[in-house]
């Protein structure tokens, strides 16, 4: 795996071989390493490979739109779909509210009965939810009513409890109200028929809950797509070994794993793949038996950045082939053998921005949802902050509430490689290119973590 992420002659290699592929890819054997299957390569890559982040994303949906992924359609039960993607619209089966329903505690009564007040009514009754007034309210007349019960036939608004004082069997108002004031009237969330939940949508509590209050108990939905995880690295170990100092552990598997499940995909991990040539194409065909391809390293401009190369020579049509992003530079979007695949910068914090900033967008597609990018909010920087860079910033920080305004902060972290600063962030600082220059207070980006 390479180290060159933020390389200033990230377009241009140091050695150029006469002979270049089409794709821009020369080829070296190495003697030292021949037999074992490496390659010494050296890469040029076209600046028009190298997009903005702007054209990066217009890249991702356009291409998956053209594509048209039609997933499989299966049934689940309604404790199964958390997480899953509507297949099917999901129509209300009756009126909702199903009655004009109170929404205060209080007293229901006809708004004109308090043209002059203090008004005094006669109570004639009481309903709590769940149940309903058999008769109905005549002029001079309330019923006590709860919250979510139905207006009883003749009420056209209740008054709340706070504002009435018993007097035996009459009831003191003391406020007028508007007629249907406190009241939701029926119909008026969904009517019988309506379109309450529509084919694309991803189903969270609210959703589920919905599912359940029109008694959907079974629901159609799309099959979620297999990703599979392919991490790329000599200095990888398993993470349940005590690796040596020269060694990481494989964090980016788990990461992935944990992104994938959340933006509603099944993670398939395929293992570490050494930095060999043969290993590599090996596991590259496993991993094209799943929906969607996601390789950690071996995308940058060092020796042993065997990735391209590899997916240049099964045939790969390459749509970028890095962004003008930090972190997550080196970054390479494609597809072979009718698969998309995604080469992630092999650092731990590029691997998982590169991960929410594009390819969480890609699996909901994948998976029957429309294109959803990611939604960025705004708040005040806490501290000024410079950047001549030329690329667009994702930087791990904190958002808090002062004063009523969010306000964010970069977190303690140490580049591309911190871990320990990622975790601690609740949200990325989005800084754009031509920011050069921001104070403290200024309003800015912030992309929440895990969208």
């Amino acid at each position: 795996m390479g180290t060159c992420e933020d390389a200033q002659s990230f377009y241009v290699c140091a050695e150029i071989f006469p002979a270049l592929s089409p794709l821009g890819l020369g080829v070296a054997r190495d003697p030292a390493t021949a037999d074992a299957g490496r390659v010494r390569r050296s890469r040029v890559i076209r600046a028009s490979m190298v997009v903005t982040y702007a054209q990066a994303i217009s890249i991702v949906q356009e291409r998956i739109g053209q594509a048209n992924p039609r997933p499989p359609v299966e049934t689940a039960s309604l404790d199964e779909v958390r997480g899953r993607v509507l297949a099917e619209d999901v129509v209300a089966d009756r009126d909702l509210p199903p009655f004009h329903r109170a929404i205060r505690d209080g007293y229901a009564l006809r708004a004109a009965d308090l043209g002059v007040i203090p008004a005094v009514l006669r109570c004639v009754g009481e309903v709590p939810a769940g149940q309903h007034f058999e008769g109905e309210v005549d002029p001079g007349q309330c019923v006590s009513i709860m919250t979510g019960a139905p207006l009883p036939v003749g009420a056209d608004a209740v008054v709340m409890v706070e504002h009435s004082r018993s007097l035996g069997e009459q009831i003191e108002i003391q406020r007028s109200v508007q007629r249907w004031e406190n009241v939701v009237l029926q119909g008026s969330e969904a009517a019988l028929g309506a379109c309450v939940l529509a084919r694309g949508r991803r189903l969270r509590a609210a959703g589920m809950g919905l599912l359940a209050a029109v008694g959907k108990v079974r629901v159609a939905v799309y099959r979620q797509p297999k990703v599979a995880i392919l991490p790329t690295g000599d200095e990888l170990v398993a993470v349940e070994r005590r690796p040596q100092w020269f060694q990481i552990r494989n964090s980016n598997a788990v990461t992935l794993s944990a992104q994938v499940t959340e933006a509603g995909g099944v993670p398939v991990q395929l293992g570490i793949v050494p930095d060999r040539e043969d290993a590599l194409r090996e596991m590259i065909e496993q991993g094209l038996d799943s929906d969607l391809l996601l390789l950690s390293g071996g995308v940058s401009m060092g020796k042993f950045d065997l990735v391209e190369d590899v997916l240049a020579e099964l045939g790969a049509d390459f749509f970028f082939q890095g962004a003008a992003i930090r972190p997550g530079k080196p970054l390479v979007f494609g597809r072979v053998r009718d698969r998309f695949f995604f080469g992630l910068p092999g650092n731990p914090v590029s691997t998982f921005v590169t991960f929410e900033l594009f390819v969480r967008p890609a699996i909901a597609m994948l998976g029957g949802m429309g294109f959803e990018p990611p939604v960025l909010l705004r708040a005040r920087l806490a501290k000024p902050c410079r950047q001549k860079t030329g690329l667009t910033m994702f930087m791990p920080a904190r958002v808090c509430v002062q004063n009523r305004d969010p306000v964010v902060e970069l977190v303690n972290w140490q580049g591309s490689g911190d871990l320990v600063g990622t975790a601690a962030a609740n949200c990325l600082l989005v800084i754009h290119p031509d920011q050069t220059e921001l104070a403290a207070g200024d309003w800015v980006d912030v992309m929440p973590k895990g969208q």
